[in-house]
């Protein structure tokens, strides 16, 4: 990006995304982890979100096509329907948030010793919800989600600014997720990357 906000890498382009780096060989100034699909599973039904986007659209007079529910949360902003949609969607994520199963790795957030951070593409009052009912809230210094900053989820901004609440420069961070999104977010942001591979969940 070069319209100021902060990034350390060139925009990714197909090139090999960073190596993971085990936890236990390397010496970090802090550790960030994404949210669902990592720490915890979120029970959101995408297709009532799906639903009740679509017919917020519809009562705008907007016509959406195909759009699927991310493509509309990206055109929101064109048809002055952001915070209608970004409401809709927190709102089913915190809906979400208070049935959410626990994975593997949220056994080892409270097993660091150095600060922690959560940064994700979900709300982040249901991030703050699924982590407060598995325990983990009180183990995590810096909570970053959709709705925190300007931006989301590959653009390095949230990412930098976990890393940054927590104290740490972005060299020393390790960012921790499951999705090809979260990998190009870390070699924007210049943050090692680990890749969780969850098979508890299809």
């Amino acid at each position: 990006m070069t319209d100021g906000r902060r990034t350390t890498e060139a925009p990714f382009i197909g090139a090999a995304l960073p190596a993971s780096v085990p936890t236990e060989r390397a010496d970090y100034g802090a550790v960030v982890y994404d949210l669902d699909g990592t720490l915890v599973r979120l029970a959101v039904d995408w297709d009532a979100a799906a639903s009740d986007a679509v017919a917020a659209f519809a009562e705008a007079g907007v016509d959406i096509g195909d759009a699927d529910l991310w493509s509309l949360f990206e055109i929101a902003p064109d048809h002055g329907l952001a915070d209608d949609l970004e409401s809709i969607l927190a709102a089913h994520e915190r809906r979400g948030a208070e049935r959410a199963t626990r994975l593997p790795h949220a056994d080892r957030v409270p097993e660091w010793s150095l600060p922690v951070g959560v940064c994700s593409l979900n709300a982040e009052a249901a991030c703050r919800r699924a982590l407060e009912r598995h325990d983990l809230l009180d183990h995590v210094d810096a909570v970053v989600g959709r709705d925190s900053v300007a931006t989301h989820k590959p653009d390095p901004e949230p990412l930098l600014t976990t890393v940054d609440r927590l104290g740490a420069d972005p060299s020393s961070a390790l960012f921790v997720g499951d999705s090809e999104r979260d990998a190009v977010t870390a070699n924007r942001a210049g943050v090692a990357f680990e890749w969780v591979d969850d098979t508890t969940d299809g």
